[in-house]
């Protein structure tokens, strides 16, 4: 048995829509309930989907638009200084970078501006409109922020200047008094579409000064439209299709900067370039220094800056990866000691010093590691604030729970999964306080077991490569069209093994039924260890096709694996008993140690816990329900194992079997070897065995041993007399079978014990293993059966 990390769930399709939509856009079924579990469920929609024209919406359907188009082209008119206001992540900055391309273009006089992280924190602050005024702008433009910006809104009023704000951040109960605000997610908004990024509005925004579809800002916008994981749905999809595929050809000096430097071919350019590669280099210069070196990036025309700032951001990224391993560990430890996740449903933790770029990224660990709603936090001393970054799990809405603790954080802004605040270092245990009582509340303890959806279970022999290239018209993919993610339950291990310099991955080759399918799991090495070969195994993960000299193969990527049925390791014949520790997990472990004359020498050997089992009473009682049990040394009999294991269902057996010395590869009398020592003896007389066993044992080419037990037995059932080392034939002595003698039937015994336990084949000994436990599993079946 092997459990798996998560708890699967198959998404549930709709047979009938499955078939139709199958028939009518002639798709594979696969694909078909695909589209079905993500809401295309109707041919039409199916349909536009996969094969719809790119139709962007009206950008005037955004309420205020149009005074917001009036209020820039005036200022370009009159070329009053512009200035726009973005973020330091990802979106933030491709939001700038479009506003300011696309102002550039129309001749405004623009600058912008981005927030440091550290000294400023997120958001528009009244000492930057200050100064903004004081330079002498007129006109400020907020990108991917300023819907939480009310005292700065006011602050702009007074000082006269006009303030457009953009933002797609969840809109609190009281909204900032700006000129106008361009969001879809406003109350009375009528917007066809409400899941635009930052820089998705900021697009809308040059898409109406332009007074046509800027193709030319795809591929900026594509960015932030993919690194916020906002829906890829509609309008999103489009915006990351067009993208995607202008990033295949850009021209942009600093884009291809970065690209070259991360050993990126612009023609593989996929949604997984940004989300792993482009997106974590931007987000590294906000998180460490200034983001504006992003922005400078992007609009650059010089390749020898672009080629620069590159390196740089190269670097701070190397940086940003440190500092956030080491912050993990120390948040780990602290969850731990001081907030375990038994009595802490939502993580509340902070430290002086803690980078406050990357306490995002840890929280995010966090969560994959504790599965628990988690906020992690910087503290300043010196300030008495805490600043915060939060990430959620299904069923804990961040943004609206975090909402009603407003009167203890006057900084807050995000969406149901993540967020961002500022509070003071004394409310901290009150706001873990607050959190945990609201999720008492709201959550069971199903929430806190972590889950993976899945979209289907697949039989090997339906992944073909035209069923995979079908898949691929579903991307890109993201949020609400997330990759695809399959189950293939239960099939045949053909090879698997470890590979990577760390031997940190694994390679597999599994079978069923003639198909087979290659599969890759990235860091799953260690499972190796844990899967025996002979294991039907099931696993999850995303299907790919392999391109390799010109060879296209399917396979898939391996993110989890289960094996459902107890397993079998087998390490007979291995004399270092002390490799147990290193290769059985210790959790409810049981090490079996069967002959007393072993036990204080094999404990001190392996320094572990064990358990003495030398009766049927004691096999009896032992509790291996689950249990990873091992079995160091060889039994007495066979029935002991057969008790021990029997009603158990035990997770894994590792054989080992050790016995310092073994019998079974001598010389095994038979009957014809006892008639004719019988014979040798009656012929011969009296004979002194210690002077001449020897001498007739290799007159047939036997052991010495082989006659003095085949002596033994003889004398066991009264045929001789062994006196002083000489042995003498009883000629009146009554016939008898060879079994009546113990010492023939303990060699007898010995013999098939170590034949059937220690020098089996693997199947064979799986398949005895398999009869006593099965018929377990079997009783137990037929008992619930009548319950």
């Amino acid at each position: 048995m092997l459990k798996s990390k998560t708890r699967w769930i198959v998404r549930k399709s709709d047979d009938q829509l499955v078939k139709m939509l199958a028939n009518e856009l002639k798709i594979t079924p696969l694909v078909a309930s695909l589209l079905v579990n993500r809401g295309f469920d109707t041919v039409d929609s199916a349909r536009y989907f996969l094969f719809g024209k790119d139709e962007f919406h009206d950008p005037y359907l955004l309420k205020g638009m149009d005074i917001a188009v009036n209020r820039i082209q005036k200022a370009i008119e009159l070329q009053e200084p512009i200035l726009i206001y973005g973020d330091y992540d990802a979106d933030g900055v491709s939001s700038t970078s479009v506003l300011m391309i696309t102002l550039r273009d129309l001749g405004a006089n623009v600058d912008f501006y981005i927030p440091n992280r550290f000294t400023e924190g997120y958001g528009p602050n009244e000492s930057a409109f200050r100064k903004a005024a004081e330079s002498g702008i007129k006109l400020i433009i907020t990108v991917d922020t300023g819907i939480s910006a009310i005292h700065e809104a006011n602050v702009a009023k007074e000082l006269g200047l006009d303030l457009i704000i953009t933002d797609h951040h969840e809109p609190g109960p009281v909204l900032p008094e700006a000129l106008a605000i361009i969001h879809p997610k406003l109350p009375d908004s009528i917007y066809p579409f409400r899941e635009l990024a930052g820089v998705g509005v900021a697009f809308k925004v040059a898409h109406a000064l332009y007074g046509k579809l800027p193709e030319h800002l795809f591929e900026i916008a594509v960015i932030g439209t993919i690194a916020d994981l906002v829906s890829l749905k509609g309008e999103n999809r489009l915006i990351a299709k067009k993208g995607l595929e202008k990033l295949k050809v850009t021209t942009n000096i600093g884009l291809r900067a970065v690209f070259k430097l991360a050993g990126v071919d612009l023609s593989t350019i996929n949604e997984e370039t940004i989300g792993f590669t482009l997106a974590p280099r931007i987000n590294a210069v906000g998180r460490l220094e200034d983001a504006d070196l992003a922005v400078q990036l992007i609009l650059t025309d010089d390749p020898e800056e672009a080629d620069h700032l590159a390196q740089e951001m190269d670097d701070l990224n190397k940086t940003r990866q440190s500092i956030v391993n080491t912050i993990t560990l120390e948040a780990i430890e602290e969850v731990e000691q001081n907030y375990p996740i038994d009595s802490n449903k939502v993580l509340v933790i902070g430290n002086e010093g803690w980078n406050a770029g990357v306490i995002g990224i840890v929280a995010s660990r966090l969560v994959e590691k504790f599965y628990r709603p988690t906020i992690v936090l910087s503290f300043d001393r010196e300030k008495g604030l805490a600043k915060g970054s939060a990430r959620s799990i299904a069923g804990f809405d961040l943004f609206h729970n975090l909402s009603t603790c407003r009167d203890i954080l006057p900084h807050f802004g995000g969406h149901p999964m993540a967020a961002g605040m500022t509070l003071n270092l004394d409310d901290v245990g009150e706001l873990r306080q607050r959190l945990n009582h609201l999720a008492d509340e709201l959550m069971t303890e199903e929430d806190f077991m972590p889950v993976t959806y899945l979209d289907e279970e697949v039989q090997i022999e339906d992944i073909q490569l035209s069923t995979l290239d079908e898949l691929n018209q579903l991307a890109p993919f993201g949020m609400d069209n997330s990759k695809p993610k399959v189950l293939i339950n239960n099939v045949d291990i053909s090879s698997i093994r470890k590979i990577g310099s760390d031997q940190n991955h694994l390679k597999i080759l599994v079978n069923d039924q003639g198909a087979t399918l290659d599969g890759v799991g990235f860091g799953l090495g260690p499972f190796v260890d844990h899967i025996s070969p002979a294991s039907k195994i099931s696993f999850i993960g995303e299907l790919s096709i392999n391109e390799w000299n010109n060879i296209r193969k399917p396979q898939i990527f391996i993110h989890d694996m289960a094996v459902q049925s107890w397993q079998l390791f087998d390490y007979r014949g291995q004399k270092r008993i002390n490799t147990i520790a290193n290769l059985v997990p210790d959790e409810n472990r049981k090490i079996i140690i069967f002959n007393k004359e072993h036990y204080e020498k094999i404990n001190a050997q392996l320094q572990l816990e064990t358990i003495l089992i030398q009766d049927m009473e004691d096999a009896q009682s032992f509790d291996g329900y689950e249990a990873n049990i091992v079995l160091v040394d060889l039994p007495p009999s066979k029935e002991l194992v057969a008790q021990l294991l029997k009603g158990k269902q035990p997770a894994r057996v590792y054989a080992y079997f050790y016995k310092e010395s073994s019998d079974f590869f001598s010389t095994i009398p038979t009957r014809e070897h006892f008639k004719w020592f019988y014979a040798f003896l009656l012929k011969n007389g009296p004979i002194d065995l210690k002077r001449y066993g020897d001498d007739i044992a290799k007159q047939r080419g036997w052991s010495k041993e082989t006659i003095y037990f085949m002596s033994k037995v003889f004398s066991e059932l009264e045929f001789v007399t062994i006196n002083n080392g000489f042995i003498t034939l009883q000629r009146s002595a009554q016939k008898r079978d060879l079994t009546d003698s113990r010492t023939y039937q303990l060699k007898q015994a010995q013999y098939a014990l170590e034949r059937d336990l220690l020098f089996s084949s693997f199947q064979e000994l799986k398949g005895w293993f398999d009869e006593v436990i099965q018929e377990s599993v079997e009783i137990e079946e037929a008992v619930k059966g009548w319950i």
